[in-house]
């Protein structure tokens, strides 16, 4: 084989592998974000199809945008205590942000959806970093205690890889 020749078939097996690549594109009627106070959202209209593919390990959702609804669980507001925890879902760190913290002894339990602990510790200022990282990929809930043991707020935590 001469070097045109090589150089012809080079090009073409290129060309259909390029051919072959294929990605999700979906063209949207319109689109944004909004934003406020407490958060902010992104929005997009005018998607035609959607699907979803299943099975026991897992699922894949075919689409531009999933949102991830973030709320306490449970909340007791004899502590006028205000907690918020973020990012939601994680993939290394975890921070826990008490507004109205004044020095007391709180603490914070991680456990799975089975009950177990996996983590837990000491709330020793307004901002509290939870290492994640070596978490398995989850649900989880993360409970703000007091003194006495008893749960402050609960949140639901998805861990991501």
């Amino acid at each position: 084989m001469n070097r045109k020749h090589f150089k012809f078939l080079t090009t073409t097996v290129c060309m259909l592998c390029v051919g072959m690549a294929q990605a999700q594109t979906v063209v949207n009627a319109t689109g944004g974000s909004a934003s406020g106070p407490n958060g902010s959202a992104s929005y997009s209209i005018g998607q035609v199809v959607y699907t979803t593919n299943a099975s026991g390990s897992g699922s894949v959702a075919q689409g531009v945008q999933h949102a991830y609804e973030i709320f306490p669980v449970a909340n007791s507001n004899v502590y006028n205590l205000t907690a918020n925890v973020y990012p939601n879902p994680t993939a290394d760190m975890l921070v826990l942000q008490l507004g109205n913290y004044t020095q007391g002894s709180y603490s914070y339990v991680l456990h799975d959806s089975q009950g177990k602990l996996v983590l837990s510790g000491s709330i020793q200022s307004q901002q509290t970093l939870i290492d994640t990282k070596l978490l398995p990929t989850a649900a989880y809930f993360l409970s703000i205690i007091d003194n006495k043991k008893e749960k402050i707020e609960t949140f639901k935590i998805i861990k991501n890889q």
